[in-house]
């Protein structure tokens, strides 16, 4: 095991070392360029606007209220005296009864101050300060999904870099027993058809490296896209540190803030519906001319101000309290099962990366000892092909089988990054807190 972990040290040194020596990339760093690149995160200008405007508009109700009417009406009756009004006059000679017009016209403009709302106005700015709250925290589990995809590519980057620097090491070594061969040929123990067969082998190489440079660049086309910046073959990736053995258990996913956020907001809107139980007290002034003024006895058009202090009490909010706090419960059980929908979900992803992890560990224990004797038998190939014991056919199987074992040893050594990585991505864990 001691000797898995000094291999895995010796690689890390190396992608470092490299990275030191061109301009390069950590998987860092393109978590913060794709979360800056990403047009979603213009959504947190927007929040925060939308935020200052609901509160500024909540707040806006202490200020003094206009109001403006005005009406035209027609009514059957009109106020008139409890007496005959002629035989009055008859008596009293220049004694007239005034009339009032079935005909009425009115406009008037009042002024109200709040003086008491019963919290409403307050739970109005509580209400638009945790929605937007509620909203940052779902944009920041939205934009957090962003890693796990940078990790799909950034991984895949760096397994088609470590395949082509196998892919070269295969040629060098088909290249050095190309000109063993050739070397044979002019002492008359090799033919030529002993070199084309490793030509022919060393072609199927080059194909292969094609193949693995399209793929590298097709994800480094994908990983430009991410993070908004130019990334081709020259900039050196990273390889990131390999955190310690011991994983944290604990999830702290953004998802959690979020579900956590849509319950206070749950709470603040019960305030809100008791708020609105609660009488309103204000004062109010009210201007006007019409016709009839205040006084209901003359016919002609004339000004008007009433100047008081208003209670009044809406019961009509009684009959859907039950409803209203019930539905608002219901809300807040549905955002409890989905947090721990969540959560059982999380931990069967946990539960799969560990085993993926292990699993991987105990393949990477067994590589170097499979190199190892891959290496020897590939060796030993070399010196029977020259004693002419075996052909050049069985020499290109043992380079092949040497080179799948390499290949494997440096997938596994990726994917094992991957994995953990991904496991960190699931628990929301910092790789420099191991």
């Amino acid at each position: 095991m001691k000797r898995l972990w000094m291999c895995l040290l010796l690689l890390w040194a190396g992608g470092d070392a490299v990275s030191q020596n061109a301009p390069g990339l950590s998987l860092i760093q393109c978590y913060e360029l794709a979360r800056a690149n990403y047009p979603l995160i213009k959504r947190y200008g927007l929040i925060a606007e939308t935020e200052a405007y609901n509160v500024a508009n909540a707040s806006k109700g202490w200020l003094p209220q206009l109001a403006v009417n005005a009406r035209a009406t027609h009514q059957s009756e009109v106020t008139t005296l409890p007496f005959d009004a002629d035989r009055i006059a008859a008596l009293i000679p220049g004694f007239s009864v005034p009339t009032v017009s079935k005909n009425q016209y009115q406009l008037t403009a009042e002024i109200t101050q709040t003086l008491w709302d019963g919290g409403s106005i307050h739970s109005a700015r509580e209400s638009a300060r945790a929605q937007a709250e509620a909203e940052r925290k779902q944009l920041d589990s939205d934009l957090y999904a962003l890693n796990e995809r940078v990790n799909q590519v950034y991984f895949g980057c760096l397994l088609q870099n470590e395949l082509l620097r196998q892919n070269l090491l295969l040629q060098k070594e088909l290249k050095v027993n190309t000109e063993r061969i050739e070397a044979m040929i002019n002492n008359g123990i090799a033919n030529e058809s002993d070199r084309d067969m490793l030509e022919v082998e060393r072609l199927n190489v080059c194909q292969r490296e094609t193949e693995l440079e399209a793929g590298r660049k097709a994800y480094l086309a994908i990983l430009s896209a991410l993070i908004g910046q130019n990334v081709d073959e020259t900039v050196a990736l990273a390889v990131p540190a390999m955190p310690g053995l011991t994983l944290s258990m604990e999830i702290n996913r953004p998802e959690l803030a979020a579900f956590d956020a849509r319950n206070q907001l749950t709470e603040v809107q019960h305030k809100q519906v008791s708020a609105g139980l609660m009488p309103r007290i204000g004062l109010f002034v009210q201007g006007g001319y019409g016709r009839p003024g205040l006084n209901m006895l003359d016919n002609s058009f004339e000004p008007f101000y009433i100047a008081g202090f208003r209670f009044s009490w809406n019961f009509g909010k009684f009959y859907t309290l039950r409803n209203d706090r019930q539905k608002i419960e219901a809300s807040r059980r549905m955002v409890d099962v989905q947090r721990e929908t969540f959560l059982f979900n999380t931990s069967l992803q946990l539960i799969r990366h560990h085993s993926d992890i292990e699993k991987i560990r105990k393949l990477l224990e067994t590589d170097q000892e499979i190199l190892r004797l891959r290496t020897s038998i590939k060796e030993a190939a070399g010196v029977k092909l020259a004693n002419g014991v075996i052909s050049v056919a069985d020499l290109i199987r043992e380079i092949n089988a040497e080179d799948m074992a390499r290949q494997s040893s440096a997938m596994h050594h990726i994917q094992l990054l991957t994995a953990i990585y991904d496991r960190l991505y699931t628990t929301n864990e910092s790789p420099t807190s191991n």
